[in-house]
């Protein structure tokens, strides 16, 4: 079976970001698959082509057997018309490039099946055109709803002409695809509204490759307090000011055990940390992002993490998050701040759960995770360590993954 996957943002395990189809490809190469990836060659949050030199417009790379087709996409950096054009470019350019690929490269064999991942539809779009174009089967993945998403943001009204638009392509995809792949437990739900019908809707959500956990070397470091950590995007609906906020709380009540790490980079961070100079906060330290293959390494210096997002609608379908089922698989108690249907962190009894933008329940959390014994800790994270290893490992997910391609075929 040879697979084709549309990613826009498809990382390798050497880049900062998600590896979820990296991670699925490996595995289906185990099984016999061949797998190729089409992303674009400029990474989403560095700002800059990571993948190809200046003038060429694609590159081909093989990772351990998984195949990744890098494309030139157009360069951007914050939310504007730059970087829609980026999506545009990628949608033309994956479409070009995939529907004569194996004339270019023939070491690349046609597609029997083509899976398009959003998070925006243009992906999607230009997989169902090349899929068209190879008479392969079309699997649509669903990673985010637009343009639900934007809309319950806030960024547009349901009456905007893009998104009129956006909701008209939507549906011609829904429609057109044979199996379509969810990865927040509610989203089937949101799709089977629009007329569509729930038996080729299969949920699959993100997972961990727990191999890069279990190699990890646990240094022995100096003893710096009570470590919490937050590993991810600083983004506006990663409401990161909250944890600043209760950074302050703890502060002030004169806890100096605690510190606060966030690790990573997103257009918010530049005003996070001139807030945190505003609040004069001596418990706070800001990393730069960090490769893939490098986090677990990195979450085993802390002594329990973060799961922050902001109070918003649009998470009244699910969350599934790439971080998440990190910090449970490095088996450490995690404190859960989000409104959403499902709390794999109560579920498994693997920390503690806050109600979203209250920094004072938050700091008063933190402290309670501080005063618990160790072995009250190891006990909760052991907890999601079991819980992402039952429902999250990258096999079980692959298994499942399998499954749908063939229900496709």
């Amino acid at each position: 079976m040879n697979l084709w996957i549309f990613n826009h943002y498809a990382v390798t395990p050497d880049l900062p970001g998600g590896t979820r189809h990296f991670d699925l490809g490996r595995e289906l190469v185990k099984q016999g698959y061949d797998v190729t990836i089409f992303a674009s060659g400029f990474h989403h949050s560095q700002h800059r082509r990571l993948k190809l030199p200046s003038g060429e417009p694609r590159r081909i790379e093989d990772v351990d057997g998984v195949k990744f087709i890098w494309l030139k996409t157009f360069p951007y950096k914050g939310n504007d018309w730059r970087r829609v054009l980026n999506m545009v470019s990628f949608m033309l350019r994956a479409w070009w490039i995939g529907r004569k690929l194996p004339k270019l490269s023939p070491e690349i064999r046609k597609p029997d099946v083509i899976i398009g991942s959003s998070v925006h539809l243009l992906a999607v779009l230009a997989a169902y055109w090349v899929a068209k174009q190879h008479k392969a089967r079309f699997i649509m993945e669903v990673r985010d709803l637009w343009p639900q998403t934007i809309i319950d943001m806030g960024k547009m009204s349901g009456r905007n002409p893009i998104v009129t638009v956006l909701q008209f392509i939507e549906r011609f995809l829904y429609r057109r695809a044979e199996q379509i792949i969810v990865l927040a437990p509610s989203m089937g739900e949101y799709i089977a509204a629009r007329g569509i019908n729930e038996g080729k809707i299969v949920w699959i959500p993100n997972g961990v490759n727990l191999g890069r956990f279990d190699d990890v070397e646990i240094a022995e470091l100096p003893s710096e307090g009570f470590k919490v950590m937050y590993l991810g995007a600083h983004g506006q609906v990663n409401a990161l000011d909250v944890l600043l906020q209760a950074a302050r709380i703890v502060q002030d009540q004169g806890c100096q055990d605690v510190k606060l790490i966030l690790i990573g980079d997103g257009p918010e961070k530049p005003r996070l940390t001139e807030l945190a100079k505003w609040l004069e906060l001596r418990n706070i330290q800001f990393r730069n992002p960090v490769r893939k293959n490098e986090v677990p390494q990195v979450l085993s210096e802390a002594d329990a993490f973060i799961f922050n997002l902001e109070k918003a609608k649009v998470f009244k379908y699910g969350i599934s998050s790439n971080k998440l089922f990190d910090y449970m698989a490095a088996g450490k108690p995690v404190l859960f701040s989000v409104e959403a249907p499902n709390n794999p962190v109560e579920e498994s009894a693997c920390g503690l759960t806050v109600p979203p933008r209250d920094p004072q329940a938050l700091a008063e959390a933190i402290l309670r995770l501080c005063q618990m014994s160790k072995e009250e800790r190891e006990a909760m994270g052991q907890r999601g360590r079991e819980y992402v290893e039952k429902h999250h490992a990258i096999p079980v997910l692959a298994d499942k993954l399998i499954r749908c391609i063939e229900e496709a075929s």
